[in-house]
């Protein structure tokens, strides 16, 4: 967005100067006036585009964006001036800047949902669809409120997901260096006073003292190979489908993490179905914006099945039971919907019934994670502990009194 340096006058005719940001000089002059200042000369000083790495639009943006909408639609405010407050309200310089350009192409004749398109990055394509939906609904104002509801909802379900990966990263890196600081600096200093006992070492303190001396020897291997895994995973995942579909398979057969990781993905379907199908898209529109959303694989490929059974004329609840994904109780609650006519609220209830297995299961798994890693740090110190004592003890069982 330029930068123009201005010169104006009030409306009692005294001169001021200053610099402002505007779309174009049209648009400064409006900021202008609102400031009740009259524009005299404007001259661009600088042209201030923020790249889309720079500052990303966070979640919190959106929801600033849709409460700011909603509540202005909801109290008969036009599009363009609802966003023009929003515009000249916002500190994020590049949100800022994207709010001006929506207003630029609403003047240019399109909808605010076609003016969302040009900014995927930010408005996915579930936000666009159902924008478009309220729009052709007439009830903007209560898309905008749901999508406020939906991004907070979504931003504590992520928080949820970070939570469950968290804390195996930690724990298991603490692990690790504890491990590493056995191997590399304590062993070494033990290993030559058990050598100097002449004694014929056991097996496993023969294994310690190998394991001590390749991480030693050999760090320019191991230390840079997880790195190197993890480079080579990333470029598979985005190469290969087949690779990846592997992998997205084996992330939900991971013992305890898996199952959860499941629920959570299908808790984030359910939700983001239910809005849709509550806003008045079709059914199998819903289906194919959910599997553009959904980033796994497996999940992905089971509702896309789904969706081909439901275009074939089987009921939803039947297509959803085929996939093997949805447990018998999430069946029936779909089935009700359907023989009741409240799927979106069947929908909803999916999502609760998910969000609450979810805490329980991640509470249960912290609780489980623990313990297992303090078994896992207590079983190391025990082998050098063991590897170390084992042969002085037996040099001093073995001295003749």
């Amino acid at each position: 967005m330029p930068q123009y340096k201005y010169k104006s006058v009030t409306r009692d005719g005294k001169v001021r100067h200053g610099n402002l940001d505007a779309v174009n000089e049209a648009d400064l002059e409006q900021r202008l006036l609102n400031m009740k200042l009259d524009l005299v000369k404007a001259t661009v000083t600088e042209e201030k585009r923020s790249p889309l790495g720079q500052r990303k639009v966070e979640r919190n943006d959106l929801i600033v964006f849709c409460l700011h909408m909603g509540q202005l639609t909801s109290a008969g405010v036009p599009i363009i001036g609802g966003l023009t407050d929003l515009r000249d309200s916002l500190d994020h310089p590049r949100f800022k800047e994207v709010v001006g350009n929506l207003i630029e192409i609403i003047e240019g004749g399109k909808n605010l949902s076609e003016a969302l398109e040009e900014y995927p990055q930010i408005f996915d394509n579930l936000f666009v669809n159902l924008v478009k939906a309220g729009e052709a609904s007439g009830q903007l104002s209560e898309i905008f409120d749901n999508l406020a509801d939906m991004i907070k909802w979504q931003d504590e379900l992520n928080k949820t997901t970070k939570k469950l990966l968290m804390q195996p990263l930690v724990v298991g890196s603490v692990v690790l260096g504890v491990t590493v600081f056995l191997m590399v600096y304590l062993v070494p200093q033990l290993i030559g006073f058990i050598a100097n006992m002449g004694e014929e070492l056991p097996l496993h303190t023969r294994a310690l003292i190998a394991t001590s001396d390749f991480m030693i020897n050999f760090w320019f291997i191991w230390l840079p190979t997880p790195i190197i895994a993890f480079i080579i995973v990333k470029i598979l995942m985005k190469t290969s489908p087949r690779f990846r579909f592997r992998m997205d398979n084996f992330k939900l057969n991971i013992w305890k993490i898996g199952p959860v990781t499941q629920k959570i993905i299908l808790s984030r379907f359910a939700n983001f179905f239910a809005m849709m199908y509550t806003a008045g898209i079709p059914i199998l529109r819903s289906l194919e914006i959910a599997e553009a959303i959904t980033d796994n694989l497996v999940i992905k490929s089971a509702l896309e099945q789904a969706r081909e059974d439901i275009e074939q004329g089987e009921p939803i609840s039947q297509s959803f039971e085929h996939t093997g994904m949805f447990p018998p109780l999430v069946v029936r609650m779909l089935k009700i919907g359907e023989t009741t006519g409240g799927l979106d609220k069947a929908l909803l209830n999916v999502s609760y019934f998910y969000d609450r297995d979810i805490k329980d299961s991640i509470d249960k798994l912290q609780g489980m994670i623990q313990p297992a890693m303090t078994v896992v740090v207590g079983s190391i110190l025990g082998w050098v502990m063991i590897s170390v004592l084992g042969p002085v003890y037996n040099a001093i069982s073995n001295i003749q009194m």
